[in-house]
């Protein structure tokens, strides 16, 4: 595989560091900050919502953009952006610097495809697109509990800062190994992409994204002072748990496109939704204890993150059928629904923990997953024989 891949997937260690790192911080962000733990929340809520609004018009606006400058400038912003949150006086410009920095992540992956796939012939596509996306992967398992462990003991700049190097990082080996010239068709303008939300099937799985594999955030966004205050463990237990998580990640990950290949889009997300809501009933009951408050989190994990490349299959099937000429752009659609899902859900948590409290938060993920079980069902019921094709 050419180098440039490699430098495509340290950007993503990156980039999914820096957007989940936060979760094993708030408590003692808000601390620092003298803010209350729902607005440390948003802090997650409004970078997600960033990507979400940022990726689709940021992209369509540089679409003539030549990719190879476009994404050293992505990156190099990206760094920026981490580097105001590690040095923000204040709240407000910490926000405004995970804002910028969200923007940044949306519209890098919106173009890493298409970059990834350029530097390697159409036989290796699948590969390379992999390969850069394992970045995000290793960053679930490795970088996001290392994260907050060095944020736990050396404060929560110090994972920016951190973050920020690996930008440095990323933007001189993308400078180094990405060729000069890179071959891309620019993207359709912003209204002709909307159009595909007029499509029932793909605007279904997409809120199957952000009601089913969104929802859980709702929960994960406050697991630390879930985990400190309700099962009474140490911020660096915490640390172990979003490992735990990460790891589960991973297995949810596989485990999903195998389902999607032998069951179908329909019947995997049934069998993956039903999982994840006994797994989130649960929650409630084992968070008080320790070893059944991991093997709960373990579940949860694997049956959360098996969603997300269900639906991407399922988005991709349907749309080589009823939009070919637009299958990337379908694609990131379910990216933007991803994030939406992360913004909605972490701001409802918010909402839930400042008022009900933590406990309240697993019957809200549990409430969301049963409206995507819901659009699954009416799905299979009303596009039985246009569905069997995805």
């Amino acid at each position: 595989m050419p180098l440039g891949l490699f430098a495509l997937a340290v950007s993503a260690f990156a980039i999914g560091t820096t957007e989940f790192v936060i979760v094993g911080l708030i408590p003692e962000m808000a601390r620092d900050l003298s803010v209350s733990i729902p607005t440390a929340g948003l802090l997650v809520s409004l970078y997600a919502l960033a990507i979400t609004i940022g990726a689709p018009t940021v992209t369509a606006l540089t679409g003539k953009l030549p990719r190879r400058q476009l994404a050293i400038g992505l990156m190099v912003i990206f760094t920026i952006g981490n580097l105001i949150a590690a040095f923000a006086p204040g709240y407000a410009v910490l926000l405004a610097g995970r804002i910028v920095t969200g923007v940044a992540h949306g519209v890098f992956f919106s173009i890493g495809a298409t970059v990834a796939t350029s530097l390697v012939d159409k036989s290796r596509a699948g590969q390379a697109v992999s390969l850069m996306f394992a970045g995000l992967t290793v960053a679930m398992v490795v970088g996001v509990p290392f994260g907050a462990f060095v944020g736990q003991h050396l404060g929560w700049r110090a994972p920016f800062l951190a973050v920020a190097l690996l930008g440095a990082i990323s933007v001189a080996g993308l400078m180094a190994l990405l060729p000069k010239a890179i071959a891309h068709t620019p993207p359709a303008g912003l209204l002709s992409q909307l159009a595909l939300l007029g499509k029932p099937r793909l605007l279904a799985m997409y809120l199957v994204t952000v009601f089913g594999f969104g929802g859980s955030f709702v929960v994960f966004t406050y697991l630390s002072p879930l985990m400190t205050e309700v099962t009474r463990v140490s911020e660096a237990t915490v640390s172990l748990a979003l490992m735990l998580f990460g790891v589960a990640t991973v297995i949810g990950n596989l485990l999903g496109g195998r389902l999607a290949d032998r069951l179908g889009t329909r019947r995997a997300l049934q069998a993956v939704l039903a999982g994840l809501a006994v797994s989130l009933v649960v929650l409630p009951f084992t968070a008080g204890h320790v070893a059944p408050m991991f093997a709960n989190l373990f579940a949860w994990g694997v049956f959360a993150f098996a969603i997300s490349p269900i639906v991407q299959a399922g988005v991709v099937a349907t749309a080589e059928v009823e939009a070919p000429d637009a299958v990337g752009t379908a694609s990131g659609f379910n990216i933007a629904a991803f994030n939406l899902g992360i913004a909605g859900a972490s701001f409802v948590g918010g909402i839930l923990v400042a008022g009900p409290g933590l406990l309240a938060t697993p019957w809200a993920a549990i409430a969301a997953t049963l409206i995507a079980l819901a659009i699954v069902q009416w799905w299979l019921i009303g596009n039985d024989k246009q569905a069997a094709s995805a």
